[in-house]
């Protein structure tokens, strides 16, 4: 048998300044943030945004807004997922836990319908159409999810499920409480719904599209890419494999497979381009 990989356990904090301690996990989202912005100025130069004048035009104060407003929901929404998705009938015994963030605990789904959120409320108050506020941002998105996954790899987390010792990138996470070699999971998201994601909605958007299918190959894209992730990365210990065999990332990631084909094929079905 091949000598196995081992986790290099990483100290959580990055930097201590006194009583202050700088996370890695909060430095994977401070580059997440910067990434957004300098991608969203990257897209003011892909059509139709370059051509927009006057009130409709696309500005760098607009990017920075909506990058506010996006934070908001990510929050809000990725706890309020967590909680309604994963644990309900806990955080209904014990609802003031809700508000409990530094105790860990965000799902992705949750914090998607809050950015959504943001971006219903951003597209109302500036009055611009929504599917061109989210085609806007889309292509802008999934390099901040490859800076999550490279933080919850960083904190040893959210480990993958048991993997054949003759893998030659198997991993044995101690953290786990089993020194069987592991799918390292984390890099596999990395991979797939971050970069890859990334790649291929990026050169997809740089033409353009009808109205929301821009948005519409996100979804669809991030559903396939982390329900394929999902057989290899460990289920939550306290839901397990549901039915079907599948885990609960995987059956919310169905309806995004599902809506996000269906908008797309509605949205190539408009005569209208971009306005």
């Amino acid at each position: 048998m091949q000598p196995m990989l081992m986790y290099p356990h990483i100290d959580p904090v990055a930097l201590q300044l006194g009583p202050v301690a700088i996370h890695w996990y909060g430095l994977t989202y401070l580059a997440a943030f910067g990434l957004f912005l300098w991608l969203g100025t990257r897209r003011l130069k892909h059509p139709p945004f370059n051509r927009l004048q006057g009130e409709q035009a696309w500005v760098r104060r607009d990017i920075e807004d909506l990058l506010f407003y996006g934070v908001v929901g990510v929050i809000l929404g990725g706890r309020l997922g967590y909680c309604l998705f994963y644990k309900p009938a806990y955080y209904l015994s014990h609802p003031l836990e809700v508000f409990a963030v530094w105790e860990g605990g965000m799902s992705f789904h949750g914090g998607l319908l809050g950015v959504i959120a943001a971006m219903v409320f951003f597209a109302s108050t500036r009055k611009r159409p929504l599917l061109q506020v989210m085609d806007f941002v889309a292509p802008c998105v999934a390099t901040g999810l490859a800076a999550g996954r490279l933080g919850n790899f960083i904190n040893g987390e959210l480990w993958g499920r048991f993997a054949s010792p003759d893998l030659p990138w198997a991993m044995v996470f101690p953290q786990s409480g089993s020194m069987l070699p592991r799918h390292p999971s984390q890099i596999y998201q990395f991979l797939l719904e971050g970069l890859l994601l990334f790649v291929l909605l990026w050169i997809y958007a740089r033409k353009e599209r009808k109205p929301g299918q821009v948005a519409a190959a996100f979804v669809f894209g991030y559903g396939v890419f982390r329900f394929i992730a999902e057989y290899f990365r460990e289920p939550d210990a306290y839901l397990g494999i549901l039915s079907l065999g599948m885990s609960m990332g995987q059956w919310l990631c169905v309806p995004m497979i599902v809506g996000g084909a269906a908008i797309w094929l509605w949205a190539g079905k408009r005569n209208q381009a971009i306005a």
